[in-house]
């Protein structure tokens, strides 16, 4: 029942973003054939769309559990926001203050990164790379927003709501637009986001928010874009088969397992697990 209710929500969702998708992509690609930007790779592109779609399916097979997790912890809500205007808000906000702590593990905890490199091993940056899915996210995805079931939100609101955010997660990554004014303050713009992208040491790990920018700059995790220094899209080591799709999603793991086994301290072992890529004992 709750499966079929957020089905019905999406699908209208999914009706009326994939037209802005289609009409701003292809104004994007004209801007960048137009000014010799070079901003697409049609290879890149493809790839994009391939690992939007194999999230797609694997979001769409565990949904029924995610739904029966966050069902479960409704029931033992402690809050209750009778209006509706208000209900909204807060869960845009709410959702989005747990999603920042969920990129933030994905950002400092290898386990999770290892799920997360695959949105940041494109060498480009434009519309589709919001479609660059981390491909194993919605295995554990769901457990960040518990705690928004607890305050009171229902299973299908909290996931309705993470839809219609990631629609404005995926139209910030691009570089055609500059500054957005007195957005810039408050909410995560393309700006922003192309700082998150970059694989410039200063500017890595930053910019974790989704719609709000304001979580970054509480938590220290905030970084202006400095328009003198040109921004290198993709990982700070990029794979040498940028193309080749079960490698996009598998060579972390294979560099995670191979550093665990080449580690003889079973503390160590796990250190590598939960602490930053990078790390060494």
């Amino acid at each position: 029942m709750l499966n079929s209710l957020l089905q019905t929500k999406e699908s209208i969702l999914l009706l009326i973003s994939t037209p802005i998708y289609l009409v701003l992509i292809l104004l994007e690609i004209g801007f960048s054939v137009y000014h010799h930007k070079n901003l697409y790779k049609i290879k890149d592109t493809i790839l994009n769309i391939y690992l939007s779609s194999l999230n797609f399916t694997l979001d769409i097979l565990l949904r029924v559990y995610g739904l029966f997790i966050l069902n479960y912890f409704f029931q033992f809500k402690f809050i209750e926001i009778k209006n509706e205007y208000v209900y909204w808000f807060v869960l845009l906000v709410t959702q989005d203050f747990m999603y920042y702590w969920e990129h933030r593990a994905d950002h400092f905890i290898r386990l999770f990164w290892a799920v997360h490199v695959t949105h940041h091993s494109s060498q480009y940056f434009n519309l589709t790379t919001g479609f660059r899915s981390s491909v194993l996210q919605p295995l554990y995805r769901f457990v960040y927003f518990i705690p928004l079931a607890l305050i009171g939100f229902s299973a299908v609101d909290i996931m309705l709501m993470y839809a219609i955010t990631q629609i404005y997660g995926i139209l910030i990554h691009t570089k055609t637009i500059h500054k957005l004014g007195f957005l810039e303050y408050f909410m995560a713009t393309p700006s922003h986001h192309r700082v998150h992208h970059a694989s410039n040491t200063i500017y890595l790990d930053k910019n974790l928010g989704m719609v709000f920018i304001i979580w970054d700059k509480l938590f220290k995790t905030f970084k202006q874009e400095d328009e003198t220094l040109p921004i290198k899209y993709g990982l700070t080591k990029n794979i040498e088969t940028p193309y080749h799709p079960i490698k996009i999603i598998t060579h972390e793991w294979k560099s995670l397992f191979e550093d665990i086994k080449n580690e003889t301290s079973w503390k160590n072992k796990f250190l590598i697990l939960i602490k930053p890529p990078g790390w060494k004992p």
